[in-house]
């Protein structure tokens, strides 16, 4: 399966499960409903004017103001937006760029809706997939653990693997669960299967930090 293939999936599980929630219901994303995460997918792609203020913090209160702008649309209109894609004026409108940059922001999205949602499931396990999660867990360490004085290391469960060095120090923890499961903690959640080991303060020190990316 090509890359533009696999995004073009997650954008669409993504899409669905919006639509099938509604757009009250809540998500991981604190404070935000399903509307508001749509919202802010949509203008990530399509107003990079608003889009910087997501990671300048001078600039967030207009990204702010354009995401409650973009979350007042129609439901259906604004998820529809995002299922269709960028505009082609966008960089994501290029696909190695959307793969890139959109086939693990749209599975952990999902994930943030799919998991706030009472008696969810887990979604398929999908062998490609997890190879594009795990390579991007590999290479998180210096942002998603900047803050954490620790060595860090990853061991995947869907396929036999050493464990992997993502950031070095001592003591170290090492972090055990699926693809999915370690992006998602590295990218803050807790909602997540994996299993956190390593010397008790060391671990403590490690579900104490803030990996909010």
């Amino acid at each position: 399966m090509s890359t533009s293939t696999l995004v073009h999936g997650e954008r669409n599980n993504l899409a669905d499960l919006l639509l099938a929630v509604g757009p009250d219901a809540p998500t991981l994303c604190e404070g935000w409903t399903a509307r508001d995460l749509a919202a802010h997918v949509v203008i990530r792609e399509g107003r990079p004017d608003a889009a910087v203020g997501i990671v300048v913090a001078q600039l967030a209160n207009w990204t702010s103001k354009v995401q409650a702008e973009a979350a007042a649309r129609p439901y259906d209109e604004l998820v529809a937006t995002l299922r269709q894609g960028p505009p082609r004026w966008s960089p994501f409108s290029i696909a190695a760029v959307d793969a890139a940059a959109n086939i693990v922001e749209f599975a952990v999205h999902a994930e943030d809706v799919r998991r706030a949602q009472p008696n969810w499931t887990p979604r398929a396990d999908d062998p490609e997939l997890n190879e594009v999660l795990y390579k991007r867990a590999t290479k998180m360490g210096r942002v998603a653990l900047r803050g954490v004085s620790l060595g860090v290391e990853i061991q995947r469960t869907d396929v036999p693997a050493a464990a992997f060095a993502i950031k070095t120090g001592s003591p170290i923890v090492t972090l055990t669960g699926s693809p999915l499961d370690l992006v998602m903690r590295l990218y803050g959640r807790t909602e997540v299967s994996v299993q956190v080991t390593g010397a008790a303060d060391a671990v403590a020190i490690f579900n104490s930090a803030d990996l909010s990316l």
